[in-house]
């Protein structure tokens, strides 16, 4: 019977041991590393950005509560509209127009008013009025004249003219165009160019007296 041979100071003979499966390549990993940082605390300051310019705002409305400011064409005399055969207009027109600041807490710069009338969708007159600043709950009166002479070829327009030369009342369409800045406190804002339009039924008056006075007209607020 063979004998066993001792072991050897714990040395092992058997067959090799294959290494452990343990080596990752470089350039490859589990997450997104810095990339993946950067566009996350991007996208939480805009959204941060975006909540405190919403409450901004939310919080403004809330204290100065805005209103639109309302054009009323209170008043018009028409003494001179008269259509020649060399196509030109001859005319004399003015209004008076009240603008109404609703706002406590809202002052009003107009910093240009040019206001221009047209017969057919063919404008004949313009006047620019004089810059002004509007207080708060306040009510202004403008007062636009349109005077002179307008060659104008009315073409279609020529038919409705003679209709209303028949009944006396004409169908006259008045715009403002604006530039105007709101003052809330010590702030100002930046230009607004909204545009007014007044669609207006005037009476042509006899010998300076008006048969028929204009009623009192809303324009429309266009931003």
């Amino acid at each position: 019977m063979a004998e066993k041979q001792p072991q050897l100071n714990g040395a092992y003979y058997g067959p090799a041991i294959p290494p452990s499966n343990t080596y990752h390549r470089p350039g490859r990993s589990s997450g997104c590393g810095c990339g993946c940082c950067l566009l996350s605390c991007l996208l939480k300051i805009i959204i941060t950005i975006v909540v405190v310019v919403g409450l901004a705002v939310l919080i403004f409305w809330l204290i100065v509560r805005p209103n639109k400011v309302k054009f009323h064409v209170t008043d018009a005399t028409l003494s001179e509209f008269n259509f020649a055969t060399n196509n030109t207009l001859y005319y004399n027109l003015s209004l008076n127009i009240s603008v109404r600041n609703p706002n406590k807490k809202i002052g009003i710069y107009y910093d240009s008013i040019d206001a221009r009338a047209f017969y057919g969708d063919q404008r004949f007159g313009n006047d620019s009025l004089t810059p002004f600043y509007q207080g708060h709950k306040n009510t202004s009166i403008l007062t636009p004249a349109f005077q002179g002479q307008e060659v104008m070829p009315l073409g279609e327009g020529l038919t409705q003219f003679k209709q209303e030369t028949t009944t006396g009342v004409y169908s006259i369409d008045v715009k403002l165009y604006l530039r105007i800045r709101f003052k809330v406190g010590k702030i100002k804002t930046g230009k607004f160019k909204p545009k007014i339009e007044c669609d207006l039924k005037v009476p042509l008056s006899a010998n300076g007296t008006v048969t028929t006075p204009i009623e009192t007209t809303k324009c429309d607020l266009d931003y």
